[in-house]
């Protein structure tokens, strides 16, 4: 079913900046709208095609309203105030970007195009600001970027504002970044470059100097229902029985008391960031807006952060709760009818059962988030490279429920986040170790303290309580990377990070590489002397890009030329494989040798089978699993040469090997 006449037959009509929408229930419960438009200078064209938009995602806005809101009055309202905001972001939204919609639309499965390949950075530790960024577009051009994600650069809170994650303004920039024209600039320039801008939307909190949060502190009763405040203690601590720290060093708690208040308000993260209230419908149509204005400037990916907080449900961890979705699903049909250029990402760094669900299941497959992190990829790649074993992978890697056909991964060794280890249990237990136990191998291994160990991470958020202990390190770290190193070691570590790229590279989505990694970075050692980073050693795997190091990005005489220039690689070959379309179906092989993971990808183009040796030994692979897979002339990519065996039909990888094995190009 469509959207109800009355809409449809104004919005054929025209569209304009002073669109008004009135939204009354009919006597049968219908939604009815009295549309009253003001001038609009659009063509008959794009009145139709609004209309039509419109009349398809009208069904998932209005399914995702009602499932959060079912009283009728309520969710009437709240569609009428939607479409108002799609209506006015539409007829506002520049010419150049209604060429871009229709170029996504005519390839609705751009994301899961091989030659996507990720860059993720904060903007003034890459290049200053925003016109340093345009000026270093050679060194993404170089690396094979297609998508850039600008780390938060949306006005903060002065003073600590978690890396940006603390907003005080969404609609204006840091003034130490540039302007708002400048970003608009910006997306305009990486467009012109192929480029896609990525920028994040911080859904769950807002700091406490942002206009919401001081009108509820002046005692505007409108504003104080922005967020989660109680008179005392007992609704937080019934709350808190089942709610995890997030930051318990420095965040112990998910209540502040604030006096300007009377009352303890939500603060999952920090107690300046304040959670904002998702079941008032006031606070969804704010963000439609906020979401559709940084879609006219040009960003084509929103990555909507810390969305499994949003939705707050007493008795549980107010993690995942169904609610999330629905709210995603309004979002998302709102942003189709408007600007279908842009794509969703879910910032959901949660357990691998629970981890799908953000690219969408049952009646919300399709219709939420087009990307999600895959951080369980993560986490096991680190695993393997730990144990130089993959059977504790190849369990958890298989588990995964299927992705929908439209959503894919974002892929990824390093991250600006610090590691959690987020192995399931059940996951464990199969694989014949414990989960604790794992997990506090694994934290131990990447601080440096357990023996043997090559790494140097730092540990992050220790929480004895609960065993829960985070590492925080750069990519190069973290694999043993160090200045000054004999060459034995140094080798293997260069292997171990093109390894990790190759395992997240080749399965599938968009692979991302963090800032600095690129040029094997290592941590910094003075990332405490800055103001605000002291007491979070995050920083450390977040320096400024060393520009000194990427002079040398394309000399493999330098540990900076061989790490940049095998990156690079992946991306030259990843972009000329249709086999490593995000759409392809991946399967883990069991009863490989306890060294290598397989995993093969089939396509209509084709057969790919990814061999990863994650120890520091050769190991076995039969040629016959590989014809069996549908490979008739094995050949791999990445080396550049048939694959060749002995009489036995064996296949020897090397220590830390990464094939990506295809049929032989004729």
């Amino acid at each position: 079913m469509g959207a109800p006449r009355e809409i449809h037959a104004a919005a054929a009509a025209g569209l304009g900046a002073r669109t008004e929408v009135r939204a009354q229930r009919a006597s049968k419960g219908a939604l009815g709208l009295d549309v009253l438009l003001g001038p609009a200078d659009l063509s008959p064209e794009r009145r139709q095609t609004f209309a039509v938009r419109l009349d398809r995602y009208w069904p998932d806005l209005e399914a995702a309203v009602r499932e959060l809101h079912p009283d009728p009055d309520t969710a009437d309202d709240l569609l009428a105030r939607l479409v108002r905001t799609a209506a006015t972001a539409y007829a506002e939204r520049p010419a150049d970007l209604h060429l871009l919609d229709q170029r996504r639309l005519l390839t609705p499965d751009w994301l899961q195009q091989p030659r996507m390949f990720g860059y993720s950075c904060y903007t003034e530790r890459f290049a200053g600001d925003l016109l340093g960024v345009a000026k270093h577009l050679d060194h993404l051009e170089d690396l094979g970027v297609t998508y850039l994600h600008l780390m938060p650069l949306l006005l903060p809170r002065a003073g600590d504002h978690d890396g940006g994650y603390a907003v005080q303004d969404y609609r204006a920039v840091r003034p130490d970044l540039g302007t708002v024209e400048d970003l608009r600039d910006l997306a305009t320039t990486l467009r012109g470059q192929g480029i896609s801008l990525v920028l994040d939307l911080v859904l769950n909190h807002v700091a406490r100097e942002h206009d919401w949060a001081v009108r509820a502190r002046s005692g505007d009763p409108t504003y104080r229902d922005y967020f989660h405040v109680f008179p005392d203690r007992e609704q937080p601590d019934r709350y808190e029985r089942d709610l995890p720290e997030v930051f318990p060093d420095f965040a112990p708690g998910s209540f502040t008391w604030d006096d300007d208040l009377d009352g303890w308000v939500w603060t999952t993260f920090n107690e300046w960031q304040w959670d904002l209230n998702w079941a008032n419908p006031a606070v969804l149509t704010e963000f439609a807006g906020i979401m559709l204005w940084l879609a006219n400037l040009g960003v084509e990916v929103v990555r909507l952060d810390a969305i499994a907080f949003l939705w707050k449900r007493m008795g549980t961890s107010c993690q995942n709760q169904p609610e999330v979705h629905a709210i995603t699903q309004a979002l998302h049909a709102v942003t189709r009818i408007a600007a279908p250029a842009v794509a969703f990402k879910a910032e959901a760094i949660v357990g691998p059962r629970d981890l799908v669900q953000y690219l969408g299941t049952g009646p919300h497959a399709g219709r939420v988030s087009d990307l999600a992190y895959h951080n369980s990829l993560m986490v096991q790649i680190w695993s393997m490279l730990a144990t130089g074993n993959t059977i504790l992978a190849r369990h958890a890697l298989r588990a995964l429920p299927a992705t929908p056909g439209s959503g894919t991964w974002i892929t990824y060794a390093r991250c600006h986040d610090d590691i959690g280890w987020a192995v399931d249990d059940s996951d464990a237990f199969a694989a014949g170790v414990t989960g604790p136990g794992h997990r506090r191998f694994l934290s131990d291994w990447f601080a440096g303290t357990f023996p043997g160990s090559w790494s140097d991470g730092l540990v992050f958020q220790a929480n004895p309580a609960t065993g829960d202990v985070r590492i925080s390190g750069t990519t190069a770290a973290l694999a043993g990377l160090h200045d000054g190193q004999p060459p034995p070691d140094e080798e293997a570590a260069l292997a171990r990070i093109f390894l990790a790229h190759a395992i997240a590279a080749g399965w599938g989505g968009v692979p991302v590489i963090w800032s600095g990694d690129e040029l094997g970075q290592p941590n910094d050692p003075d990332w405490a002397a800055e103001e605000d980073h002291e007491d979070d050693n995050r920083w450390t795997h977040r320096p400024r890009l060393d520009w000194s190091r990427a002079v040398a990005r394309h000399d493999l005489r330098t540990v900076p030329g061989q790490v940049f220039s095998g990156l690079a690689h992946l991306a030259r070959v990843r972009a000329g494989l249709p086999q490593l379309h995000a759409s392809a179906a991946t399967t883990v092989l069991e009863d490989t040798d306890d060294g290598v993971l397989a995993v093969v990808r089939q396509h209509a183009s084709g057969t790919f089978v990814g061999l990863y040796n994650v120890s520091d030994h050769r190991r076995p692979f039969h040629l016959h699993r590989l014809r069996a897979a549908g490979l008739t002339t094995p050949y791999d990519a990445l080396g550049g040469h048939v694959l060749e065996v002995a009489g036995d039909g064996v296949l020897w990888l090397p220590a830390y090997a990464a094939w990506w094995v295809v049929d032989a190009p004729s």
